[in-house]
């Protein structure tokens, strides 16, 4: 296997159910990266609100859960909030649709920005999300903006969800999909949009074997 000396940071963003956080998992075992998933984090946000009966629309309420929000990512994928496993517990559609709501607020914005910047000091990562080239990582040395088409990305979300063994209604997720798309491009703080030096890949026709070669060859150009 090639040794990898040089450790750079990658950036890939893109809309929801894009397959960012298969590809980054893929790219980031390959190359012994260490694989840091905002998406999880606001989630976990989402899921403290609903899980402390707090509406995900009140800004200042959600606000003040922020000081009892402690987030912890294992290197084998396991996602903890305040020590409790919620790896599957935030993947569920309510949570998702939280987490789009909650991601609007500069408070928690700002919580978890600096978080995933700690976390990615002296480089060795993959981070995966909406506004990471543009705004969280911008010095980042791969930047990869990663799209498919609507219909293709709710039928991966669908059958992901199957697999985990919960409900899905194929018909609900293109139009929450849409939904989603509609409110990560037009909110106000840090909207979803291709940085300028990012190298846009539409997954839409690839296997995820292709799409994570074509990350690999654009690592290998930069170390």
């Amino acid at each position: 296997m090639k040794r990898y000396v040089k450790k750079i940071s990658i950036a890939i963003d893109g809309p929801a159910a894009a397959g960012k956080s298969t590809i980054a998992k893929m790219v980031a075992k390959n190359l012994n990266y260490t694989y840091i998933d905002t998406g999880a984090m606001y989630r976990c946000v989402a899921y403290y609100a609903l899980l402390k009966n707090v509406d995900v629309t009140d800004e200042q309420a959600v606000s003040m859960l922020l000081k009892d929000i402690d987030i912890r990512m294992f290197p084998d994928g396991t996602i903890q909030l305040n020590r409790e496993d919620v790896t599957s517990a935030i993947r569920e559609n309510e949570v998702s649709m939280g987490a789009s709501v909650v991601s609007q607020y500069g408070a928690v914005r700002s919580f978890l920005v600096e978080k995933q910047r700690e976390m990615a000091q002296g480089g060795g990562v993959i981070l995966d999300g909406r506004d990471i080239g543009t705004v969280v990582l911008k010095d980042a040395e791969l930047k990869i903006y990663q799209v498919a088409s609507i219909e293709c990305r709710a039928l991966r979300r669908h059958k992901e969800n199957l697999q985990r063994g919960i409900d899905s209604d194929l018909a609900a997720i293109q139009e929450e999909i849409a939904m989603r798309d509609q409110q990560d491009m037009t909110r106000a703080i840090s909207p979803l949009k291709k940085a300028d030096d990012a190298i846009e890949i539409d997954t839409s026709d690839m296997t995820l074997e292709e799409v994570v070669a074509r990350v690999m060859q654009l690592v290998e150009e930069r170390i």
